[in-house]
C-alpha cells in the first residue's frame, strides 16, 4: 500500500500547479493533504474532476481560507472520525482518522 501526505499550503493553489498530476503519476492508495484552507464547494468543477478514481474526507476549518485536511483513498475505509473530540479545536479541520482492517490512519 502507497501513501502520500504533504502539507500542500493550499489546496487550490496547488491544483493550479499541477499537483494532481504528480500525485497520479506515483499511483498512490491514500493521499492525505494538510493546510488545505479551502471546502469542496469552493472548488471549481475542473479542480473537482481530477479527484476521479478516489473517495474524498474532508475537514474543513469553520474559518474560510483557514488549516483543514483532506484524505483521499482509492477503497472505503471501515471507519472514519474527524477531529479529537473537543469543539474548541475541532473548529480548525485539522484531524480525520481513517480505519482499516490492518491499520489506523491519522491525518494531521
Amino acid at each position: 500500500m502507497k501513501i502520500i501526505t504533504w502539507n500542500v499550503n493550499g489546496l487550490r493553489a496547488a491544483l493550479d500547479k499541477g499537483i494532481w498530476d504528480w500525485i497520479k503519476s506515483v499511483n498512490p492508495d491514500i493521499v492525505c493533504l494538510q493546510e488545505i484552507k479551502t471546502r469542496f464547494e469552493q472548488l471549481s468543477e475542473e479542480q473537482r474532476m481530477q479527484f476521479e478514481g478516489f473517495q474524498a474526507h474532508w475537514n474543513s476549518a469553520e474559518r474560510l481560507g483557514y488549516s483543514g485536511v483532506v484524505t483521499f483513498t482509492t477503497s472505503e475505509p471501515v471507519e472514519i472520525e474527524y477531529g479529537l473530540g473537543d469543539p474548541r479545536f475541532d473548529i480548525e479541520g485539522r484531524v480525520i482518522r481513517t480505519c482499516y482492517p490492518d491499520f489506523l490512519l491519522y491525518n494531521i
